[in-house]
């Protein structure tokens, strides 16, 4: 018989799933043999020492070596899992897997990115460095399409209307778990046919609720906004550090202002100016400096590296750091002593940047002023020096930003405000102010310099790069601007200066507006990354983001680095923090990975944002259905066409087959419907009267209609019941309604 350290090792290092039948083979065991070796194995577990069925042992505490696991958290790109069903008692944490991806998968195809959420089978292995997960099949995770509201239809049954705009088929509830019909769920499939349905595995509540709309986006992103218990604990053992003057310097005296939304929920920056007395100005951005108190090492830089940033919604914000940071110690706050990252600047009279100096400071802000404030203090002629001479330093950023000649768009931002109960009370679109151009210039002036003095010393850079258009979408932006009578010639060097000139010789605002939609899209997404390739939007060479250390995770390796390069580090802190406030060992070696990571992070949650935004204002106007808007054509294709309100927002669909009887075709090279009876065409940027036929708040989803009644939508759930109709022996096809359906496609063949 084998001993029990000997079954420990077998369980350890087989490769396969170990029951009572392999052990026996393994060891040569027969006949009253196998029965001495089950009471052993009975013994082994009731002592503690194994886990499992008769089909699957594994040591306690293990993990069997072919299993279900559930991706809880992603770490610099890295996937970490937890066993699906974990069943030792609470005491006994569930082990920490981290995934290795990459690989090919059961099917010889790569498996797709995995997220928070996602539930892998995968075979796992126990080395000297911990767990390792290697993923071979991708399972049904609780994912965007299994996020919806119960739905109990005539003879009783239950089913699940997706709140993801991109699931258009309801799921029959096999499991309601203890939901309510119209409460928003989270679900996950009963089985591995779709006629299974799904079960209800946790129930959120009202879907219309206050905070529900943003709680639809955290959970179907997955983005992290629990702080475990070990992450609040240092950020206020971190909290409680004493601010000395004695190793900083100190700027107190100095009338520095933080000019902000007035529904700011934290304060990153502050700036002052004063004349140099030879036509130019002196400077100071004051920066929260968050790297005194967000160490790398600990858990809440871990939690921090996890988020990469704050999410902003409408309702809440879910912050990088825990709100004793976030919104108090870090947060430079009026008429109280906060550390600063201080970026000292000269600014000639051409409005260069002359020279920098970073210092660790002790800031006590003079004023915290909304941008209206400010502004309506700078028009009446009456504001304080300090604020007037920051007008007069941006005069000069100002000038100099026009001879650089960054790229221009008008990009209107949403802004959704609610009432104290948590309801709508107004959206509209945000001013754009002097003010914000004002601490919007500073703020580039102080990443360039940044970007700059680390450089100047060789060191480790997270730089903002915004690569030039490719060849590619510069062709089909040449195409489509044919359509329009203008040319676009790619021989020369693309330069912002290039699409602003562009947009300036067009005097038709219809017109500019399309034109401004297809330079949009021509852009190249914006990212992080160790290698520098420039800013193309901004015009500049060398870009970082320092500004934003509060909500952006980029923005405190920059900090970081900069410790690390001019030699700013403050005496150890007590209380068990990080010695070094300077960057970690594995980011000074590479940047690479958390570049990526954190860039993947900025992007979860611009979506989440988004459709937050889009469910708000489908919200606004479920009450406002048939009603005639004016609104914006902002992308065609071969199904028909989007449409924005003008000034409020939110696309919606006007589906082809509504357009009426004649045959439209889709032209992609001009990105158009034009009608071939009448000639009608329908293209981005054309303005036009819409009459509102769905608004789905859950999904944010619009629908428009021609006013005119032609091909009138019907309202969601009021459809009469399908007829069969006979197929025509010959003729155009037949589309919806009875009505000619056939799109004709110029350009390409189908």
């Amino acid at each position: 018989m084998p001993s029990r350290a000997q079954i420990l090792e077998f369980l350890q290092t087989s490769e396969s799933t170990a029951g009572k039948r392999e052990i026996a083979k393994a060891f040569g065991l027969k006949g009253h043999e196998k029965i001495a070796l089950k009471a052993l194995l009975k013994d082994m577990a009731e002592e503690g020492l194994i886990d499992g069925r008769k089909t699957a042992y594994h040591r306690m505490g293990g993990v069997p070596k072919v299993t279900v696991l559930r991706v809880a958290e992603i770490e610099d790109g890295e996937a970490y899992a937890i066993p699906d069903a974990w069943s030792p008692d609470d005491a006994t944490p569930p082990p920490r897997l981290r995934v290795v991806e990459g690989k090919k998968g059961k099917n010889g195809n790569r498996l797709p990115a995995l997220k928070v959420g996602d539930r892998i089978l995968a075979r796992t292995e126990e080395t000297g460095r911990g767990w390792r997960a290697h993923p071979m099949k991708k399972l049904a995770a609780r994912t965007e399409g299994l996020m919806g509201v119960v739905e109990i239809d005539g003879a009783g049954k239950g089913w699940l209307a997706p709140v993801d705009k991109r699931v258009r088929t309801s799921s029959p509830i096999a499991d309601m778990g203890g939901a309510a019909e119209g409460q928003l769920v989270i679900a996950e499939p009963a089985g591995k046919s779709p006629r299974a349905g799904v079960n209800v595995v946790e129930v959120i509540g009202d879907p219309l609720a206050p905070k529900a709309f943003s709680l639809i986006a955290i959970a179907k992103h997955g983005i992290p906004h629990v702080f475990p218990d070990a992450a609040i604990e240092e950020a206020e053992r971190a909290a409680a550090l004493p601010l000395s003057a004695d190793h900083r310097e100190d700027l107190r005296a100095v009338p520095i202002v933080a000019i902000d939304p007035a529904d700011a929920r934290d304060h990153d920056d502050a700036i002052w100016a004063e004349p140099d007395g030879n036509g130019g100005y002196r400077a100071i951005v004051a920066i929260a400096d968050v790297s005194f108190y967000v160490r790398p090492g600990g858990q809440l830089d871990r939690e921090a590296r996890k988020r990469g940033n704050s999410v902003y919604f409408p309702d809440r914000v879910v912050p990088m750091l825990p709100e004793v940071l976030s919104a108090d110690v870090c947060s430079l706050k009026e008429g109280v002593d906060r550390a600063a990252m201080a970026c000292h600047l000269r600014i000639s009279p051409e409005g260069k940047v002359t020279s920098w100096r970073f210092t660790r400071a002790l800031v006590r802000i003079a004023h915290n002023i909304a941008y209206e404030d400010a502004q309506a203090a700078i028009d009446a002629g009456d504001a304080p020096e300090h604020l007037a001479n920051l007008w007069g330093a941006w005069a000069l950023l100002a000038a100099a930003r026009a001879a650089r000649d960054p790229l221009e768009l008008e990009l209107p931002e949403r802004q959704v405000r609610l009432d104290e109960e948590g309801k709508i009370s107004e959206i509209r679109v945000r001013e754009r102010l002097d003010a914000h151009r004002v601490v919007e210039d500073f703020m580039i002036a102080a990443n360039v310099a940044a970007a700059k003095a680390l450089e100047a010393k060789t060191a480790p850079v997270v730089y903002r790069v915004h690569e030039v258009p490719g060849r590619e979408k510069l062709v089909a932006l040449r195409e489509y601007m044919k359509t329009f009578g203008h040319s676009l010639a790619l021989g020369q060097v693309v330069t912002p200066g290039l699409f602003n000139r562009m947009l300036k010789d067009i005097a038709d605002e219809s017109e500019k507006a399309q034109v401004m939609e297809a330079v949009l899209r021509s852009q190249t997404q914006a990212y992080y990354g160790p290698e520098n390739a420039g800013h193309f939007g901004l015009a500049l060479g060398s870009y970082a983001h320092f500004t934003s250390p509060i909500r952006r995770y980029a923005d405190l390796l920059v900090h970081r680095a900069l410790v690390d390069a001019y030699k700013l580090e403050q005496p150890a802190p007590t209380g068990g923090l990080p010695d070094s406030s300077g960057l970690a060992d594995r980011d000074r070696a590479d940047l690479s990975k958390v570049s990526d990571a954190i860039s993947k992070a900025e992007r979860r949650a611009m979506e989440a944002e988004r459709e937050t935004i889009d469910r708000y204002v489908a919200a606004w106007l479920a009450s406002r259905v048939g009603e005639v808007f004016e609104t914006r054509i902002t992308g065609v294709q071969s199904f028909g066409f989007f449409a924005t309100i003008v000034g409020l927002g939110g696309d919606g669909l006007v589906p082809v087959s509504t357009l009426g009887q004649e045959y439209f075709s889709y032209d992609e090279g001009a990105q158009r419907l034009v009608g071939g009876d009448s000639g009608t065409t329908y293209a981005p940027g054309d303005r036009l009267e819409l009459r509102l036929a769905e608004a789905n708040p859950l999904t944010g989803a619009l629908k428009f209609e021609l006013p005119g009644g032609e091909g009138r939508i019907e309202p969601r759930g009021a459809r009469p019941a399908p007829k069969v109709r006979a197929k025509p022996a010959s003729g155009p096809m037949q589309g919806k309604r009875g009505r000619p359906g056939n799109i004709r496609h110029q350009g390409r063949k189908r």
